[in-house]
């Protein structure tokens, strides 16, 4: 029969527990949305806070929500006990704030206080969009915010990117700038100070802390500016060994929202990618489109947005591996306001550039001597050590007949192959790590094929696909006719067999004769 929360829409206000600075009634439960005019956030802090405490909050809590309640993705903090919850400024115009208590033990509750700001704040996300008052239209005259950005469970440096920038300009950026500090306050070291109409650089802090400070005079405004920031670590990363895992923020819990994460894997050249999602649950599809407008996690062919897509997934999927076209691929999340999951895990491993080829009765592997510089050559081996790879100019070459090296006849759907494992040993100190890589040849069509068996977790990537594909298969002029003369030992097989057929007929004609 408590009366609590509701909708607090007035550009100030203050909320508290039911009967406080009473004791709050048992099984109670009241959620606060405040909403504030678009374009702005909500600063909110409290005077006073007690409630039963438990280590992990799971009696009486409160809970404070960047947007609407009851979305892990938007939740800030889960509180209890008597140490109070720190100031929040919310990424958007709309808060939420919800409390509740169960049927033993009562405290005194909290009292809170929220109001609009125009611009600034206390931003603690792993990444957000900042944009000036007003923005895109002019800005204000004599303006001055702060958003002061770092505090959350991150922890690593800050990246802060400007989309757009159109400031009043001038020598000196004495009148309208943005000015940027590696820290908390305007005493730490100066990043930057900008203004006119060309975007400022990328900029890194040393630190998880980044103060921006915008500044306008009496008269003369412009566009303004749009950035986005993002922490590294969790949501922004550069891979470059062979092989990696990597997961969305907070895996396996809730991921935030309002995220723009990337992850760019780079391997030396010749190398191309492969991706295997281990699992992976985002927000599901759009009833009326039917494709994934909210949440979802895009891959890209290079290094960058603007290469090729090669899928764009959301929901939940059993998704098979996804091989890059290149030595680079970049993995890109994306999160709306609401609607968190539990996200994704992906593994990749580089797959080595080859050239596997055969005759009716040997194997031909060819490895470029650059894309793995830094292996002796007794560490890439066919089936035992004792056939290592012999470097010829510029490549790795192993040839080797089908009766040595461990290769073995087998019968596959009613075909007769040879089969070896190509081991490659990428092994430092303690760390074993060797990448396992089956070749076959069907004699009879002369075919060759390879395939990853075991890269980064074999126990965990049971799927492996054929590697060997048109960009593979070709060679130069010279691999051409080193190919060709290689089946030369077929064609002088074939004209013995003809020769010798040849003269058993003519030696059972002339018994006949005699």
């Amino acid at each position: 029969g408590i009366k609590c929360g509701g909708v607090l829409s007035a550009p100030y206000g203050n909320f508290s527990s039911p009967n406080f600075p009473g004791r709050y009634p048992y099984e109670t439960e009241c959620t606060w949305l405040i909403v504030v005019a678009e374009g702005s956030s909500v600063l909110l802090s409290f005077s006073h806070f007690e409630l039963e405490y438990h280590a992990a909050c799971a009696y009486d809590y409160l809970q404070v929500y960047n947007g609407a309640a009851r979305d892990q993705g938007n939740l800030l903090g889960t509180f209890c006990g008597r140490s109070p919850p720190p100031p929040f400024s919310s990424a958007w115009h709309v808060m939420a704030v919800l409390f509740r208590s169960d049927r033993h033990v009562a405290k005194r509750g909290f009292a809170a206080a929220y109001r609009k700001d125009a611009c600034g704040g206390q931003l603690t996300g792993l990444s957000g969009e900042i944009t000036s008052p007003r923005y895109p239209e002019s800005y204000p005259n004599n303006a001055e915010c702060r958003w002061s950005i770092g505090g959350g469970s991150g922890g690593g440096p800050l990246t802060l990117v400007f989309t757009d920038f159109q400031v009043e300009g001038g020598q000196g950026c004495g009148f309208d700038y943005v000015a940027l500090f590696d820290g908390p306050t305007t005493a730490a070291p100066r990043l930057g100070h900008y203004c006119g109409s060309t975007r400022p650089p990328r900029i890194v802090s040393s630190a998880p802390h980044l103060l921006i400070l915008f500044k306008s005079d009496f008269n003369i405004g412009g566009r303004g500016f749009k950035a986005h920031f993002y922490s590294a670590g969790e949501c922004q990363e550069v891979f470059t060994a062979i092989k990696g895992n990597l997961s969305s923020p907070r895996y396996p819990e809730f991921y935030p929202n309002n995220l723009k994460c990337q992850w760019s894997i780079q391997l030396p050249p010749g190398y191309r990618i492969k991706v295997f999602f281990l699992d992976m649950e985002l927000e599901g599809r759009s009833s009326l489109t039917g494709g994934c407008d909210y949440d979802h996690l895009a891959a890209f062919d290079g290094g960058t947005e603007n290469g090729s897509l090669l899928g764009r997934w959301c929901g939940r999927e059993s998704l098979a591996p996804v091989t890059s076209r290149s030595n680079q691929l970049l993995l890109v999340l994306h999160t709306d306001r609401n609607t968190a999951k539990r996200g994704f895990s992906i593994a990749y491993v580089g797959v080595v550039p080859m050239n596997v080829s055969c005759t009716r009765t040997d194997f031909h592997i060819q490895i470029p001597v650059q894309s793995l510089a830094r292996l002796e050559r007794n560490r890439i081996y066919l089936g035992t050590p004792s056939c290592a790879a012999q470097v010829v100019g510029r490549n790795f070459r192993i040839h080797t007949r089908f009766d040595t090296c461990g290769t073995e006849s087998q019968k596959r759907n009613n075909t007769s192959v040879i089969v070896s494992t190509l081991y490659i040993d990428f092994s430092a100190g303690d760390q074993e790590d060797i990448h396992q890589y089956e070749v076959q040849c069907e004699p009879k069509k002369k075919e060759a094929s390879v395939t990853l068996i075991a890269g980064p977790d074999p126990s965990r990537l049971s799927q492996a696909e054929n590697l060997v594909d048109a960009q593979q298969r070709e060679g130069g002029a010279t691999d051409a006719r080193e190919i060709k003369s290689q089946d030369t030992s077929d064609i002088v097989f074939i004209s013995i067999c003809i020769l010798a057929g040849l003269l058993m007929v003519i030696a059972v004609v002339g018994l006949v004769l005699l």
